[in-house]
């Protein structure tokens, strides 16, 4: 048999599949993927099948249909105040994972030093590897997980190529302040330093508070590719539909990676959206429908031994367990699995540093049955 020198040598399978498994082979109630249990809206499923129907079944431009583009350059405008052009700011992609892994490709080069902060997403560090550059881990501080901006600035060196942010931030769920942006802007202002900013849960955000999106602060928005996603917004994951916007000449470098990577994707699912972004309700509401489930959650969960900071956005919501055990997050995780039926995501996968913290990883993207059984386990422990 062939041995292949690899080039991921230390990267095995996700958690999130590991887990999953985990959870089917003992039954478990599995809130630890991110993905609704629900279907979408029917009025986006009967776009969606007209679309099929109507013929619409062969490539789409590389960049993306031009309605759904010229869709997207209008949200944006219309909620963060900066106009991205359709024909050269905007592509279409296959899920927001692909978009942030094409921005990787095109602008990493072996040496490169890229800022991760953590807990991180896990497709940053395996594809910064991939392409020769080094993760650098900027942790973020405190069980409310704020960001030393005095730690940042000095973990910036003449190799540092890119920074990725993600907010609303996965897996802690909280979000970046006015003033967490702007101290980012001053620290990247004299310099080449490219923004990889995650906002896929962007129209996910509660109790009032505002998306802070990269595309709103000016020094910002000209070394920024901002990554979305239509997959998390529209509750239809499956459909692995995103986007990205940059400033032309960072598209055009993004656009030479993507057009030999993917090419085009889903044609009458790009018309469909493009129909349904019309209604700006459709994803104005988003943040209420979700904030409405995880007080269901947290709610009925309020008299365990989990202590839990409301989650500010995306459908995410830590739960510390420091008062039921001092066992590590993998461990108990597992152990919630095969004893009690019900799986999370430790929190310590997200970490490339050194993390020893209690924290679990819920998702409450489901059905309020779904959430009163996992809460009933939860009273439980």
């Amino acid at each position: 048999m062939i041995e292949p020198l690899s080039k991921l040598p230390h990267v095995g399978t996700t958690i999130f599949t590991t887990i999953s498994q985990l959870a089917s082979a003992h039954n478990a109630i599995n809130l630890s993927q991110g993905f609704p249990n629900f279907d979408p809206d029917p009025e986006l499923l009967k776009l969606v099948s007209e679309a099929y129907k109507k013929g619409n079944n062969q490539y789409a431009p590389m960049q993306g249909a031009l309605s759904l583009r010229e869709a997207i350059s209008e949200k944006i405008e219309r909620l963060y105040g900066t106009y991205y052009h359709p024909e050269s700011e905007i592509t279409v992609t296959a899920g927001a994972t692909q978009a942030i892994f094409t921005t990787i490709a095109a602008f990493v080069h072996p040496k490169d030093e890229v800022i991760v902060i953590e807990p991180a997403f896990d497709c940053y560090e395996p594809a910064i590897s991939l392409f020769g550059g080094k993760s650098v881990a900027m942790p973020l501080v405190g069980n409310d997980f704020k960001m030393n901006w005095s730690a940042f600035k000095s973990a910036i060196s003449p190799k540092t190529k890119m920074v990725i942010c993600n907010t609303p931030h996965n897996p802690t769920g909280t979000i970046w302040s006015k003033d967490d942006m702007l101290q980012l802007q001053e620290i990247l202002r004299d310099t080449d330093i490219i923004l990889l900013s995650d906002e896929v849960y962007e129209h996910i955000v509660f109790d009032g508070k505002l998306h802070e999106s990269a595309s709103k602060y000016p020094d910002l928005a000209v070394r920024s590719v901002i990554c979305s996603s239509f997959g998390k917004t529209f509750h239809a994951t499956g459909w692995k539909m995103g986007y990205c916007v940059a400033p032309k000449p960072l598209m055009r470098e993004f656009q030479k990676v993507h057009q030999f990577n993917v090419f085009s994707v889903n044609h009458p699912l790009q018309l469909a959206l493009a129909q349904y972004l019309n209604d700006s309700q459709h994803y104005l509401n988003l943040g209420g429908f979700y904030q409405e489930k995880r007080d269901v959650f947290l709610n009925a969960i309020k008299g365990s031994r989990f202590k839990m900071v409301p989650s500010a956005g995306t459908y995410f919501q830590l739960l510390e367990y420091s008062e039921i055990t001092d066992e590590k997050d993998t461990v108990f995780a597992e152990r919630l699995i095969k004893e009690h039926k019900l799986a999370s995501i430790p929190v310590s996968v997200f970490c490339k540093s050194d993390y020893d913290k209690k924290f679990l990883r819920f998702c409450f993207a489901k059905t309020n049955d779904v959430l009163d059984k996992a809460s009933q386990i939860l009273n439980s422990i």
